[in-house]
């Protein structure tokens, strides 16, 4: 018994012994490992100032950091837009080079299609050469809106075009009168002013109000007649890019047959003439005579009548677009009449310092499409060319626009035969 009660308690203090040297160990270990202890509180003021310094200046970086970072952008913002805008007008620029260049292909596939491949000239007399010119190829893009309305209105992609603003409101009831009662539908109005829109459908007559424009509405809202007549050729330019034929009318015009039954369609532009007769409206050899040249005193020069810019058939080619294009830009630039320009452009010829137009043109037959020269000085007068109808009447030739249209309906739609005698030749002023 005695025995084994001394070796319970010298396994109990073996066992103390080997805690306390363990103890001792890791004390060792931990003393070693953490001279300082865990944790230091003999200052502990000084730890918790540098943490919260430490934290202000981090916030106070981050928000210079954010700040430069949303100038930075900005900046990036500024530049990457500046260079799309640029890389838009190029886009655009490319676009417009595509569209001529298709319309370049265009024009010479239709030339190889009507001249074929080269052929030898033919017996005399029978060689001819081309005198139409194929159509752009139609760029619906040009403006969305008028495309549709064109679309409803032009009959074999042609129609009339008038433009008018309230001066001409009389005019213009006489105008679109007789186009309806001809039987004409494929016709338009481009109203350059609000009361002009509203007047038109009113009264059933088809319209188009164009989209606002600084320098042209300048113009149209008071313009005068020739003011007006100059806007044309840019306004045009978008009906025959969008590649319709254009049967150009002023207001001072009665209607008395259907015109698209008397047109040629060979040439860029057929005009009617301000000619009266068949030298004038059609050209004469005119000699003109200086006597101190002796033996050489007689010079042969060619003359003809100017086509009236009022009333011509245009189709959409690209002689026809450059015509309107530098009528257009030099009436932009000169103080001169839209008739006369639209005339030197057609008919100049290329020479040192200037290059001509090409473009075909073809001069309508001035009975037919009738000036008021020829009607009030000559036709009137004359049994047998009284009894002939025309197409149409231009009243170009004289200022008392109105009364001489609604006696030209009298005389040839209600068979009124005194109706045009109290009129004189010319004007009284």
């Amino acid at each position: 018994m005695v025995g084994r009660r001394e070796k319970a308690q010298s396994f109990c203090k073996s066992r103390v012994g080997v805690a306390i040297a363990i103890g001792v160990l890791l004390g060792c270990v931990f003393a070693l490992c953490f001279p300082s202890g865990f944790v230091s509180i003999s200052n502990p003021a000084p730890i918790l100032n540098h943490r919260f310094v430490k934290s202000i200046a981090q916030v106070g970086s981050t928000l210079c950091e954010s700040s430069e970072r949303i100038n930075l952008l900005k900046s990036e913002f500024v530049t990457a837009s500046e260079k799309n805008a640029e890389l838009k007008k190029q886009v655009r620029e490319l676009n417009e080079k595509i569209r001529l260049a298709e319309q370049r292909k265009d024009q010479a596939e239709k030339q190889v299609l009507v001249l074929g491949d080269q052929k030898k000239a033919g017996p005399f007399g029978t060689v001819k050469g081309l005198r139409t010119n194929p159509s752009v190829l139609p760029d619906e893009s040009v403006n969305p809106r008028l495309a549709k309305i064109l679309e409803k209105v032009a009959v074999n992609r042609e129609l009339i075009v008038a433009l008018a603003n309230s001066n001409v409101k009389q005019m213009l009831e006489v105008w679109f009168t007789n186009i309806k009662r001809v039987g004409i539908s494929n016709y338009l109005v481009v109203a350059l002013d609000e009361e002009i829109a509203k007047y038109c459908e009113s009264k059933d007559v088809p319209v188009y109000k164009r989209d606002p424009d600084k320098v042209i509405d300048s113009v149209a809202r008071t313009g005068g007649n020739h003011a007006v007549s100059g806007l044309k050729f840019r306004i045009l330019r978008e009906f025959l890019q969008l590649g319709y034929s254009v049967l150009l009318s002023d207001v001072d015009i009665v209607y008395l047959q259907n015109p698209f039954d008397h047109l040629y369609r060979d040439s860029d532009v057929e005009s009617m003439t301000d000619g009266h007769d068949n030298m004038t409206a059609y050209g004469y050899n005119n000699v003109f005579d200086e006597p101190g040249m002796g033996w050489a005193r007689y010079a042969h020069t060619m003359r003809i009548w100017v086509y009236n810019s009022g009333f011509f058939y245009i189709r959409p080619t690209i002689p026809s677009i450059e015509l309107l294009d530098r009528v257009a830009n030099r009436l932009s630039k000169e103080q001169a009449w839209d008739q006369a320009v639209f005339n030197e452009e057609l008919f100049f010829p290329s020479h040192p310092g200037y290059e001509g137009l090409h473009a075909s043109r073809r001069t309508m037959d001035f009975y037919l499409f009738m000036n008021s020269k020829v009607l009030f000085k000559t036709v009137r007068k004359d049994a047998n060319l009284s009894k002939l109808k025309p197409v149409i009447v231009h009243v170009n030739y004289h200022p008392d626009k109105l009364p001489r249209m609604i006696a030209i309906v009298k005389f040839y739609v209600n068979g009124k035969q005194d109706a045009l005698k109290p009129f004189p030749d010319g004007s009284d002023w």
